[in-house]
């Protein structure tokens, strides 16, 4: 007899269903685990062996063997040793056969029976319930998986007595309830931010419409402090958001006890990252930095100072927004939506830009080129907004704190993605489009300037040698400037705004 168990495969974000079937048979003892498994589901029979043994429970000395299928997937990870072990429970008479029939199980085991938390838990749910199954899945995660759906029938034992307890109907659990993390803390406000008037603008005008961002400025002039107040003023998450967030973080083990957070993921990863870590890879095809930071903010504070190839990696999910990690046999897709904020020194000394410093390596310009030259012109043609941010004088650190904050800059970012939700709604485009993110084609029917701003924009592109995807990404931020400003219509001075962010394309001769 074969007892047949229900879990998932990852591949990205995605639960394929996978089929463990358990047999038990006279002959030679012998445990074997088939199916391309890996060295993780491999050593599962000792963890499973364990297991049963600290529950009340032995092997038989007989053979066992257990089959995952499809045999042509790669199956990676920890979460099958309970399907495994409550194959094997099944088998030998410890539970009714047929009581895991409708339901999808995951869970890694400790050597004394308890249910240890497993990546996925959250993808895996979803596609239970896509599949009309329920769901066994470690205590820990059981608040994550409640997220899957009210109506979807949700485990969540601690130990395997206790799930085989609920079996035999001598204690029941109760449905986990879905939980949402504690804030660490209120986000950081633009009120703490003296003078810099331009690049707080710089910034808005991100916020509003997606776009990428560049600080450039010497060290001090606070272009870290304006990239980690951009989450404070972000529209909050839509649920379609937060569920698509949340998919990552759980296959990633960003999730702590099950509980999703509310807030844009803002990533900083260091500029020793290598590439896999950046944009997913290693072992398992894990997501990286980039799939991490979708639906939020990655930030390269020094992008000069990372590896010019590990850069460049970026530059196509930037376009498609999202990661392709190829593999012998397979490949695997993580959703990349996210902004890019950077920020970078003028040159390697810091002080190019300031009047009367002459720079020891060489001419001032000389030394900036050089140190530019690291960041590749099509990685630049995809940043939006590229803003010199200068040094901030002691007058404006002696002035009292400003006005406004990020409240009201949020305000103002709300109106306009709401003004672009209608917008793109109307074509039939997802409510999360903004003008950084929708087609080229309908970006030139809705940010079609009048005359006089044709006319600018005609001039610029040959003046300042636009590349195609340079003058559509001019005319996403005049879209986003009209729209902060009510405007029906992008004018010429939303043009010549858009414009002045952009500057030349091409590097300054050495």
């Amino acid at each position: 007899m074969v007892i047949r168990v229900a879990t998932v495969a990852f591949e990205g974000i995605e639960a394929r269903a996978v089929d463990v079937q358990v047999q038990i048979i006279p002959g030679a003892v012998h445990f074997a685990v088939v199916g391309l498994p890996d060295k993780a589901v491999a050593e599962s029979r000792e963890r499973v062996r364990g297991a049963l043994i600290a529950s009340g429970l032995a092997l038989p000395a007989k053979r066992i063997t257990v089959n995952l299928a499809p045999a042509d997937l790669p199956k990676e990870g920890s979460h099958y040793d309970l399907p495994i072990a409550l194959g094997v429970m099944a088998a030998i008479g410890a539970i009714p056969a047929d009581a895991l029939a409708g339901y999808c199980v995951l869970g890694e085991l400790a050597l004394d029976g308890a249910i240890t938390a497993v990546n996925g838990v959250l993808p895996a749910a979803i596609g239970a319930a896509a599949r009309g199954l329920g769901l066994i899945c470690p205590g820990p995660c059981g608040p994550e998986a409640a997220w899957a759906g009210g109506d979807l029938d949700v485990l969540a034992p601690r130990s395997l007595i206790q799930l085989a307890n609920h079996f035999k109907g001598s204690q029941v659990m109760a449905r986990p309830e879905p939980a949402i993390a504690a804030p660490a803390g209120s986000l950081p406000d633009l009120a703490d931010i003296k003078g810099q008037e331009g690049a707080k603008r710089a910034l808005e005008i991100a916020a509003s419409g997606g776009h990428n961002l560049l600080f450039n400025g010497p060290p001090g002039a606070g272009k870290s402090m304006l990239a980690a107040r951009l989450p404070s003023i972000l529209p909050p998450l839509s649920p379609r958001e937060l569920l698509d967030i949340s998919m990552i973080q759980s296959v990633a083990g960003e999730l702590r006890e099950g509980a999703l957070s509310n807030r844009r993921p803002f990533r900083q990863p260091h500029h020793s990252a290598s590439m896999a870590a950046l944009v997913g890879g290693g072992l398992g095809a894990k997501p990286g930095e980039a799939s991490l930071a979708h639906g939020g903010v990655l930030f390269l504070d020094e992008l000069p100072e990372f590896t010019p190839q590990v850069l460049d990696s970026l530059r196509q999910p930037m376009e498609t927004g999202e990661v392709m990690i190829a593999r012998a046999n397979h490949r695997v897709v993580y959703p990349a939506r996210f902004q890019l904020v950077a920020a970078m020194n003028p040159c390697r000394c810091g002080q190019a830009l300031e009047p009367g410093y002459a720079c020891r390596r060489g001419p001032n310009a000389r030394c900036a080129a050089q140190y530019g030259a690291r960041i590749s012109g099509p990685l630049l043609d995809r940043i939006d907004l590229r803003i010199e941010v200068p040094a901030v004088s002691a007058a404006d650190l002696i002035l009292p704190p400003p006005a406004e904050g990020s409240r009201e800059a949020a305000a103002r970012v709300a109106a306009a993605r709401a003004a672009q939700g209608q917008r793109f709604a109307a074509h039939g485009l997802p409510a999360s489009t903004t003008n950084a993110t929708c087609p080229a084609a309908l970006i030139e029917q809705v940010a079609s300037p009048d005359a006089e701003g044709a006319a600018l924009i005609r001039t610029a592109a040959d003046s300042l040698r636009l590349s195609a995807r340079g003058f559509h990404r001019t005319l996403r931020v005049a879209r986003t400037l009209a729209d902060l400003d009510g405007e029906p219509r992008v004018r010429r001075v939303h043009l010549a705004e858009a414009l002045s962010y952009r500057g030349r394309s091409e590097p300054v001769a050495a």
